[in-house]
């Protein structure tokens, strides 16, 4: 009798260990709204053409990656190869008329030394020397302007980021400020869509929950836009980590709306027999289980909670037994 009786005394000293009492008591819960947010780049960056043409050439595609400076088309008017043309046929006839022009001058200025003719004519020759001047430098300018649309044909790359969408092909038929390619860069964010019911429960600072294919994350509403549109108000989300393979992607995400009274008790508090949920609650005659209706499971700082929505008042004392 004497083992039995010392292993039955080891029994309920290690029950009385387990046995772990709770102050009930009222705590903040965080009410969460559930939305969709969906990835987007910080910076969306049109590559437009700077002349009208036809495209002679292409080298991207969606999803390619590009740098600031990058050609990605070429962009030919075969107008202005003509005008080109004209202008050096333009230039080579005024060099010709210079020529005769500057000679004459020189032959002028002999004469008027030995008095042949006025200094009227001589001025007149002079003259004219300096306005074909004039009209070659300006032809050369000219030239110089026709050169450098030419140029423009080459599409730089207005940013580094990846290829977005390319609206046009090779061959294709532009107007000067056309969108040849949509570039996006600046790493990436979330952007979400809240009913306006619930804009004024948002504030700049606020952390959301998100899931990822890489598991849970958290993030910061970055900004919140004064703009509502369809009834919905747009906010950007930063989170750390978040992937930029696939821009307009959408995840979900749960916002932080209100704040509200809790009674919670740890998830290991309550036990279930017969369908019903119990906890066992100190009273002036000793343990007593009581019947209880929980609620939605909390977590904070790591732990499981359990909400009571009836059958328990704050300030009552809840036994916690692990099993």
């Amino acid at each position: 009798m004497r083992p039995l009786l010392l292993s039955l005394v080891f029994s309920l000293s290690a029950v009385s260990a387990m046995a772990q009492p709770i102050v009930v008591a009222t705590h903040d819960v965080t009410e969460w709204k559930s939305v969709f947010g969906q990835v987007e780049t910080r910076d969306r960056l049109p590559a437009r053409a700077r002349i009208g043409g036809t495209v002679e050439s292409l080298a991207i595609t969606e999803g390619d990656r590009v740098t600031r400076g990058q050609p990605i088309a070429t962009i030919r008017d075969d107008k202005l190869d003509f005008r080109i043309d004209a202008l050096d046929a333009r230039l080579s006839a005024l060099t010709a008329r210079l020529e005769t022009a500057t000679t004459d001058l020189e032959r002028g200025r002999q004469l008027r030394d030995r008095g042949v003719i006025t200094n009227q004519r001589f001025d007149e020759l002079q003259t004219a020397v300096s306005v074909l001047q004039g009209e070659i430098a300006g032809t050369e300018a000219e030239k110089l302007v026709v050169a450098r649309q030419i140029d423009e044909g080459t599409v730089l790359a207005p940013g580094d980021g990846i290829v977005l969408s390319v609206p046009i092909s090779r061959g294709s038929v532009l107007n000067p400020g056309e969108t040849l390619a949509e570039i996006g860069g600046g790493g990436v964010y979330l952007r979400l869509a809240v009913p306006e019911r619930h804009a004024t429960a948002l504030a700049q600072g606020d952390g959301i929950q998100i899931t990822t294919a890489q598991g849970p994350r958290t993030g910061i509403i970055a900004k919140i836009y004064p703009l509502i549109q369809g009834g919905r108000v747009s906010a950007d989300v930063t989170v750390e980590g978040l992937d930029a393979r696939f821009v307009g992607q959408r995840l979900p995400v749960r916002l932080p709306i209100a704040t509200r009274k809790a009674l919670l008790v740890p998830e290991a508090a309550l036990t279930q027999t017969g369908g019903l949920d119990f906890v066992t609650v100190e009273t002036a005659t000793g343990p007593q289980q009581r019947v209880v209706l929980p609620g939605a499971r909390v977590t904070q700082d790591g732990t499981q909670w359990r909400e009571i929505l009836t059958g328990l008042m704050a300030g009552e004392t809840v036994v916690q037994t692990n099993d």
